[in-house]
């Protein structure tokens, strides 16, 4: 399924076209395993410490609940920073709104290791938090759009699943970073000097996201597919109005300027665009995909707060099997990228969807055991259906909608599964194991999302196949 138009030749020599596909490439990898990084950071430190130092209360499970409450404030927050990057990125270009998302996911990262707690500063605390944790949700919303672009649009014909992989390879790479920087910063400090300042140190780790900003504002060019949107769209504008000036029209052609018919309209008003003619698409496109991002987080961060509050299973254990099992990821995903564009991405797309539905009672009856190695394979199966469906998700994405409004058409679905899926996901776990007493309630929600997005996939596939 590869719907989208290839970019317009350029005037650069075939030498330059490589070297900058593969600094966009790299560019992109990295701008997305540091933001995730940051943006994962928050999820683990959620499970492990923020409800008793930010939101003290009479139990524990009431501060985990507040602590998730402020992570899926995150997730609520991430439609607007695709919406605002989108609509400027499609008129702006990729490039420097992707370097503003990494700057605002830095200097948000560093804020949040520098708070003083509820103890310090009273109820400034939470609230410092819940703003922080917007500025990343809004960084994040932003910069999923723009490095995924800046791989996808760089891609050579035929191998833009691939590309796209190396943008997607950022989440287990975040996971497995953000994992050891917590195992390192427990395995040199006691308990009390953990809760007091150990966790503090793995978001001080965000400084190095101004890093790369600076470097892909100075050293990466915009994608060529961008570039040559952007002269067709000049090119038509400049026909037009040529055409109403023979004609003596000029005032009535000014009228139609921008109104999102021709190719203007586009430029002007991606969101209108989106908003008139696609809306549809973008809400499938995030209805497929809510259930892999729900997943996801119940397995890196509800997991991690359920058994080491209910099944007493040990922190660093938990940790180091979450680690290992998003190591995993790092092959499984570029694989079925590559897979997907030799069959084509619904197929790959959807046999992920199904698999996440078929392992979801499996999966809680392992864990429900308390046992480091059922843990290890019962989240080992389900990462990999994970894997399978979110290595050609870029790609996917990327294809349903033109250069013109594709910034904002691919940020607004991967938001909206992130609103739906993720930022809940861990909330509503809690909440489910506390009403249900079972964790069967969780593997129900999962299956639940997973029937939405195999609808959602099937109804894609039948538009792809009537186009």
């Amino acid at each position: 399924m590869d719907t989208a138009p290839p970019a317009l030749p350029t005037t650069s020599t075939p030498a330059q076209d490589a070297r900058n596909r593969r600094k966009g490439a790299t560019a992109a990898a990295l701008a997305s395993a540091v933001e995730w990084y940051d943006y994962f950071v928050f999820g683990i430190a959620a499970a492990l410490v923020l409800g008793d130092l930010y939101f003290p209360a009479g139990s524990p499970s009431a501060g985990v609940l507040a602590s998730f409450a402020t992570f899926a404030v995150g997730f609520l927050a991430r439609p607007f920073g695709g919406v605002i990057a989108g609509h400027l990125g499609d008129k702006r270009g990729r490039k420097p709104m992707l370097v503003l998302a990494l700057t605002l996911m830095g200097v948000a990262t560093t804020g949040i290791g520098l708070l003083p707690t509820y103890e310090t500063i009273g109820m400034a605390a939470p609230v410092l938090l819940v703003t922080l944790r917007v500025m990343q949700g809004i960084a994040v919303g932003a910069q999923w759009g723009g490095a995924m672009l800046l791989a996808t649009e760089y891609a050579p014909e035929g191998k833009r699943g691939i590309y796209g992989s190396f943008v997607q390879l950022g989440v287990p790479i975040g996971v497995v970073t953000a994992n050891s920087v917590f195992l390192l910063a427990g395995a040199f400090t006691s308990e009390s000097a953990f809760a007091a300042w150990g966790w503090r140190l793995p978001f001080l780790v965000g400084l190095l996201v101004l890093v790369l900003a600076w470097y892909i504002h100075k050293h990466v060019e915009e994608t060529p597919e961008f570039r040559a949107a952007e002269r067709a769209l000049a090119e038509k504008e400049k026909e037009e109005k040529g055409q109403a000036t023979e004609q003596g029209a000029d005032k009535e052609a000014g009228k139609g300027v921008g109104k999102g018919k021709g190719g203007d309209g586009a430029r002007n008003s991606p969101l209108r665009t989106i908003l008139r003619g696609h809306l549809g698409t973008v809400f499938l496109a995030g209805g497929s995909f809510a259930v892999n991002t729900a997943t996801f987080y119940i397995l890196i961060t509800g997991v991690l707060d359920y058994t080491t509050r209910e099944l007493d299973m040990n922190r660093g254990a938990v940790l180091t099997v979450s680690l290992c099992v998003s190591l995993t990821q790092l092959v499984l995903i570029p694989a079925s990228a590559a897979l997907s564009d030799r069959i084509g991405r619904i197929r790959i797309y959807g046999l992920g969807a199904a698999g996440i539905a078929l392992w979801a009672v499996p999966m809680f009856l392992l864990i429900d055991t308390g046992s480091l190695l059922w843990l290890a394979v019962g989240t080992f199966v389900a990462s990999c259906f994970l894997s399978i469906m979110y290595g050609p998700q870029a790609a996917l994405f990327a294809e349903l909608f033109t250069p013109e409004m594709r910034y904002t058409g691919a940020s607004l679905g991967y938001q909206i599964a992130a609103v739906l899926g993720g930022g809940l996901a861990p909330f509503v776990m809690v909440l489910l194991l506390e009403t249900t007493g079972t964790s069967m309630s969780v593997s129900a929600y999962i299956i639940g999302l997973a029937v939405i997005a195999l609808g959602s996939i099937k109804v894609l596939s039948d538009r792809a196949r009537s186009r």
